[in-house]
């Protein structure tokens, strides 16, 4: 429990239903959702597309989505990989060709076709209860009618300023006078509120067929990008079989690749073998074994990792007792280990998490973004859509498996997480943050499962990221344990900015009890009922 002379936030508890999400505005129109009759997936889907709107440097339907459902609460959890692919006509020979040997994060090369439409379309098909119009209104409402710019977004949208200035339709769209919004400023979408009003009557094909495709590939090709109508038509999420492990007798569930959540499994599956429940959870031997793993784990990911459907990545090797062991191996207990190529892949990037509970108990894990600020800063100005950058993702190497190719989907950073027991899920999670997500999902289960800390104190807990041989320390870090890690051999860093964004509901079955967390990094809200 908090210690109440402490500034912070209390658990928010409930029994009908919870949300948590990185958005005032989106908290409220989940829950209002659930309070009228709506199932967790109307009001995820809702939530999201507020946010769309109101974070739109973090999130947009320009971007992809992924989600984990537990229906009724049960551990048959369900996962949907709602990642766009690569146009048909790009290929390594062509940018080779081009001398283009890395998909730098502002390319028109870097715009994967975006697949949150479509992904929306389909969970809601299946888990969905109200009408798709209504799950829209509010977002629709927020973008026509003006929302209220909040502090965290504020400092987001201006650390972008250069990147919209690079085009027109970005400039017209997100900034006015060449300047980005203060906190306390309404804003208005009126190109984005007219996308989403013809998707709310006509569906997922008002947005992947007809004019607005028409619309942004013109857009994209303009730019120098080989998208096709054909691409957009193409664009299908598929539901996933799951990967595993267990952490102190709890599942971990992750969608597998292309997704980066084998890194957080592959985590959990190295720190098993300490016992790093007697440590100080904020203390150095804690911090350096989380380092550590997190070194050997990215070094795993950036190996294998990649679209199953177009190259063979060993899921059920890296997952094994085996592996774990070999990469434990590797770990010298109070020494900083070698760096090489120990990379978390840019961890400054955008992306919106949510959670909700509804009142059958059905929990949604989702998350939706457009990768880095703003994507890649290329906007379509006639449907208000700015495009991801999730081809960046991408390496040009015809030798790697995470190579560009045609209708391939790049390695993923985002990342739904959800724990079962005793066939009920327990925790529905996530973690905000690029290349951070599979440290922020280790270390949120860790400091459960081995502290006991609830789910605000979880999200609450200082951060520590070990990226590209640096380990970044947040300001909650004791300067002693700073010290101690530097003299193991880190170099050490303080943040430009706190380290990812979480949201958490934990699930007591036997009370029927909900207990909710929001990020405090963030400007959001935990609500229940």
């Amino acid at each position: 429990m908090r210690n109440f002379s402490h500034p912070g936030r209390s658990v928010s508890y409930g029994m009908n239903g919870a949300v948590a999400t990185s958005s005032v505005h989106a908290s409220q129109v989940a829950l209002t959702i659930l309070k009228s009759g709506g199932t967790a997936m109307d009001a995820a889907i809702a939530a999201c597309a507020v946010q769309c709107v109101v974070d739109p440097m973090q999130t947009g339907i320009g971007g992809d989505c992924f989600a984990l459902i537990s229906p009724n609460g049960s551990s048959q959890i369900e996962g949907l990989n709602g990642s766009g692919k690569a146009p048909a006509a790009l290929t390594a020979d062509r940018l080779l060709n081009n001398d283009i040997s890395e998909i730098s994060l502002i390319s028109p090369h870097s715009v994967t076709i975006p697949g949150a439409i479509d992904a929306w379309a389909t969970l809601h098909e299946k888990y969905g209860s109200m009408d798709f119009a209504e799950i829209l209104a509010p977002a629709i409402d927020c973008a026509e009618n003006g929302f209220v710019v909040t502090q965290r977004t504020s400092v987001d949208w201006k650390a972008a300023e250069e990147k919209l200035r690079g085009n027109a339709a970005a400039t017209n769209l997100f900034l006015k006078g060449g300047q980005s919004p203060k906190a306390g400023t309404v804003w208005r979408l009126p190109k984005l509120a007219e996308t989403l009003k013809v998707i709310a009557r006509k569906g997922r094909a008002a947005f992947y067929e007809g004019e607005l495709a028409e619309k942004m590939v013109a857009t994209l090709n303009e730019a120098g990008a080989y998208h096709s109508t054909e691409d957009f038509g193409n664009t299908a999420a598929d539901y996933v079989d799951l990967i595993s492990t267990n952490y102190q007798d709890y599942d971990v569930h992750q969608i597998p690749p292309s997704g980066q959540g084998i890194t957080a499994l592959l985590m959990l599956n190295i720190l098993k073998g300490y016992d790093v429940a007697d440590l100080d959870p904020v203390g150095t031997q804690r911090l350096h074994l989380q380092a550590e793993a997190a070194r050997l784990a990215y070094l795993a990911r950036d190996l294998y990792v990649a679209d199953p459907e177009k190259a063979e990545v060993p899921v059920e090797m890296l997952l094994s007792d085996e592996f774990a062991a070999h990469l434990r191996s590797q770990i010298s207990v109070g020494k900083a280990g070698d760096p090489t190529g120990a990379n978390a892949f840019d961890k400054h990037k955008d992306t919106v998490y949510l959670s909700v509970v509804d009142k059958n108990g059905t929990a949604v894990s989702f998350i939706n973004s457009v990768f880095h600020p703003f994507g890649s800063g290329i906007a379509c100005a006639d449907t208000g859509v700015i495009f991801q950058n999730r081809g960046a993702g991408f390496v040009v190497d015809k030798d790697h498996p995470n190579c560009v190719a045609p209708n391939k989907r790049p390695m993923h950073t985002i990342i739904p997480g959800m724990v079962t027991k005793d066939g009920k899920a327990t925790h529905c999670y996530g973690v905000m943050g690029g290349g951070y997500q599979p440290v922020g999902h280790a270390h949120v289960l860790s400091n459960m499962m081995d502290y006991g800390m609830d789910a605000q104190e979880a999200v609450d807990c200082p951060r520590a990221f070990y990226n590209a041989g640096v380990l970044e320390l947040e300001e909650g870090i004791d300067p002693k344990v700073q010290s101690e890690l530097a003299e193991m051999g880190y170099e050490i860093k303080t943040p430009d900015m706190p380290l990812g964004g979480g949201q958490m509901i934990m699930i007591d079955h036997e009370n029927g009890v909900l207990a909710a967390g929001s990020e405090p990094r963030k400007d959001g809200v935990a609500l229940t009922y």
